[in-house]
């Protein structure tokens, strides 16, 4: 008698799917394993997915098993992973004098991913002034594009234009590659014209190993030719308690977005018609600034990439009601147009993002192959106008809707097929330009 509430929901489901597609998509148990995944990733266990913590590493041992069961190919390494180092930079001392004039700490900015910094009026360096006729904030953003190591002298009159730049800039930054040197770029509130200074600028540097977990499905006419299907696995870990509830666990953002690319994984592992390469990715680091996708983009090659579909957030309904998806950037290609004449016969609807105002083209992990010129979107069902759980302890499975996550899935499965299989080919994003 127990298992009678799954065996209706289940029937349920299969119902709703029928009304929305005409016929069952996905099979009985890939239903079950929407929930099965969903409810694993955004459990208490995996505390919240913190990209810079071992916590994040229980999720990608749980994604990696799943791929290898349903038969994919590892993408990078044996493990699933896809292994770079993140390095965080973190304020540590600040000094400066000239002219044997100590200047305050709060009238001391530096740029670059130096660790130890240290300059005398002997250093070869640039050296320019921000005068008090000068438009500040521009000058600062001129400065900051320094190709050389330079040291800014800006008039005390923009004293509180400079505090709080130096306030915004103090936070720490990561670094994707510490090992390529920036040039290093020092400003100095000060009216002294220096004959001679001393500037000792010194920063705490932590690294931090980080994954992707990505598999393949080999394409057999068109195999240089690649459609992926991501979302991040990563999410905001730990926060300060709301009652006795401290762990964020992300079911929608975006637990809900890798479990439908598990789903799709497995759904097109069975079908076995996919003409081109299929890569299945589950991103970290993208609540700290998108690190997983973009290490991702950046050693691929984007000509190859045929689409990318990005799931972020699908576990509600969207503003334009259930059996709806927004896409992010719909009129950049032709990929969204492509997927609604493959949904002609149900009624399922693809929609622009109504967001507009917001840049998600360009906020998610489909950021950086499109701006390579590859078809790359977001789809989403989020809210981000009223969405009182994003980013909160309460972004729990219970306030999703688990049919709103298949209904998606099954769209996208339908949606894309010509693009699988070969048959259509979506337009290219237009470049942007460096």
């Amino acid at each position: 008698m127990k298992s009678a509430p799954k065996i209706f929901l289940a029937l349920s489901l299969i119902a709703l799917s029928s009304m929305t597609f005409g016929q069952q998509v996905i099979s009985d148990q890939q239903r079950e394993d929407v929930s099965r995944i969903l409810n694993t990733l955004a459990s208490d266990d995996m505390r919240g997915r913190s990209a810079l913590t071992k916590d994040i590493e229980h999720a990608a041992d749980f994604i990696a098993g799943e791929m290898k069961k349903i038969g994919l190919k590892p993408y990078a390494e044996e493990s699933f992973r896809q292994s770079f180092q993140l390095d965080k930079l973190s304020p540590k001392s600040n000094s400066a004098a000239i002219n044997k004039k100590t200047i305050p700490a709060e009238h001391i900015i530096s740029l670059g991913n130096h660790v130890d910094l240290k300059w005398d009026d002997k250093s070869p360096i640039k050296i320019v002034n921000i005068t008090s006729d000068a438009d500040f904030a521009q000058a600062f953003r001129e400065q900051s594009l320094s190709k050389e190591n330079t040291l800014v002298l800006v008039d005390p009159s923009f004293e509180a234009s400079f505090v709080r730049f130096g306030q915004m800039l103090s936070n720490p930054k990561f670094i994707e590659d510490s090992s390529i040197q920036k040039p290093s770029i020092v400003y100095l509130l000060t009216k002294e014209k220096p004959k001679t200074f001393h500037i000792h600028i010194e920063r705490n540097l932590q690294n931090f190993p980080l994954f992707n977990v990505a598999g393949v499905i080999p394409g057999k006419s068109k195999p240089n030719e690649y459609v992926i299907f991501s979302g991040h696995y990563d999410h905001i870990g730990i926060l300060p308690a709301v009652g006795q509830d401290s762990i964020a666990n992300g079911a929608d953002d975006d637990a809900s977005g890798v479990t439908a690319m598990l789903t799709l994984a497995d759904y097109y592992k069975k079908k076995n018609n996919n003409e081109r390469t299929l890569i299945f990715v589950a991103f970290t680091a993208e609540e700290l600034g998108m690190y997983g996708s973009k290490y991702f983009s950046n050693h691929i090659n984007a000509d190859q990439v045929v689409a990318m579909i990005n799931m972020e957030m699908i576990g509600k309904d969207s503003k334009f009601g259930p059996n709806t998806v927004y896409i992010t950037g719909y009129d950049q290609s032709d990929l969204g147009k492509l997927m609604q004449e493959n949904l002609k016969n149900t009624t399922f609807k693809f929609y622009s993002d109504p967001y507009i105002k917001q840049n998600l083209f360009y906020r998610s992990d489909n950021a950086v192959l499109a701006a390579k010129g590859v078809p790359a979107h977001s789809f989403s069902t989020s809210q981000m106008d009223k969405d009182e759980y994003y980013h909160t302890v309460k972004d729990e499975v219970a306030t999703l809707n688990v049919q709103n996550i298949i209904s998606s899935i099954e769209a996208i499965a339908i949606g894309a097929s010509g693009i699988v299989e070969g048959k259509q080919t979506p337009s290219r994003v237009e470049k942007l330009k460096d």
